[in-house]
């Protein structure tokens, strides 16, 4: 039986977060820097272990103002810093729920740039292992933060979207392009399992690309995200394909 991974960004103030965590396997928890505070992450996290959902922390850029997506340039030790900062502040209420994290996704313009920037992607996974070494990296599928964090033997899932259109290049497309989300449904769900069951993505040119999906996203800001999530989480288990955390 094919499995994979259904996960979601989630304690951004959206508001249906408990909606979504009966729908997915793992959760991408914001820490603090981009959104959410102490409080949401606490709530979020006894949210996600009511339902059995694996816990990941989601460290963005130090910028409520744009929500973590604009690009920014830090030094090597700035990314250090707020990557361990937030992953180490969620790490905490985790153990004091009695759990542990699993997972940690980038979010925003720090996942995407380290997705295209191959000294920035290494940065970042010898953060996280020099943290703890059993963490799984979530990154865009075939980008260079899987590569980067493959060399220094950190485990990884290869990450598609099931709510964003890409490139020829396997690029995912620019927020700003009016092609770059995915609103419908149907549309979604199709994506979703090519990308599952044939290992291939549709690009906004109309060339089929190759990818591996290991763990498929939902974004929990967008405007139709909990009935993305039930109709995707609805589409697999209707195709036989289990829905299962990376480190279950």
């Amino acid at each position: 039986m094919l499995t994979v991974d259904l996960n979601c960004d989630v304690g951004e103030g959206c508001g249906h977060d408990a909606e979504l965590l009966r729908l997915v396997s793992s959760a991408n928890i914001a820490c603090g820097y981009h959104a959410g505070d102490e409080e949401t992450m606490r709530k979020t996290v006894e949210l996600a272990l009511e339902n059995g959902v694996a816990i990941g922390a989601h460290p963005g850029y130090p910028d409520r103002e744009n929500f973590g997506r604009v690009a920014r340039d830090l030094t090597a030790s700035d990314i250090i810093r707020i990557v361990t900062d937030q992953i180490n502040a969620l790490a905490e209420i985790v153990s004091a729920a009695g759990s542990k994290l699993t997972h940690i996704k980038p979010h925003g313009a720090l996942y995407n740039q380290s997705a295209r920037d191959p000294v920035l992607a290494s940065v970042i996974a010898r953060a996280i292992a020099d943290l703890d070494d059993k963490l799984v990296l979530f990154g865009l599928s075939g980008s260079h933060s899987i590569s980067e964090a493959e060399k220094i033997g950190l485990r990884t899932a290869s990450e598609v979207f099931a709510d964003r259109t890409y490139q020829s290049d396997g690029s995912l497309t620019p927020r700003t392009d009016p092609k770059a989300l995915i609103k419908d449904q149907e549309t979604a769900s199709t994506q979703v399992l090519d990308m599952i069951k044939y290992g291939r993505v549709r690009s906004v040119d109309a060339i089929m690309i190759p990818i591996i999906a290991q763990t498929v996203c939902i974004h929990g800001d967008g405007e139709n995200a909990v009935n993305f999530a039930r109709a995707i989480n609805r589409s697999l288990i209707q195709s036989s394909i289990e829905i299962k955390a990376i480190n279950a």
